[in-house]
């Protein structure tokens, strides 16, 4: 599978390790940066890998800051993705379950590389269960800015 990965200088670290272990498991690894421990804005690099996944380019893909917290929110403004901030086997499962997430975030400062490498596993294992979760993600693409009916 092709996966992006980017992360800020928080993870830069983490994300070298991350990817790594993903070529180990014989994934194309397409790296959006940082490329060093260098200040850095992270919005940047959510949304290189959120374009990649955007135009085809990556199926999936991981981003990396110090919690998480950031990436997800910057990359859950483009049009698309489903960026999901997992600190949890169960959530990642979850993500991919009922949201089909597309963008797993992780946070170097919150969470072990190990623990990353385990929570990677499970999301990348499970598949989109569909079903009655499809018209709820019809819902959220159909209204990108949020403007649902009450």
């Amino acid at each position: 599978m092709k996966i992006a990965i980017g992360s800020d200088h928080a993870a830069y670290k983490a994300k070298a390790e991350i990817k790594q272990f993903l070529e180990s498991l014989d994934h194309e690894i397409i790296d959006e940066g940082t490329y060093s421990e260098d200040s850095c804005d992270y919005p940047d690099y959510a949304a290189k890998v959120s374009r990649s996944v955007q135009n085809g380019v990556a199926e999936k893909a991981i981003l990396i800051c110090g919690t998480g917290l950031g990436m997800s929110i910057a990359a859950n403004r483009f049009e698309g993705i489903r960026a999901a901030l997992c600190y949890k086997k169960e959530l990642a499962i979850l993500s991919r379950l009922h949201n089909d997430a597309n963008i797993l975030c992780l946070g170097a400062r919150t969470q072990s590389v190990a623990s990353m490498k385990y929570i990677i596993s499970a999301w990348l294992e499970t598949e989109w269960e569909g079903h009655r979760h499809a018209a709820r993600l019809d819902k959220i693409e159909s209204n990108p800015r949020g403007q649902h009916a009450d």
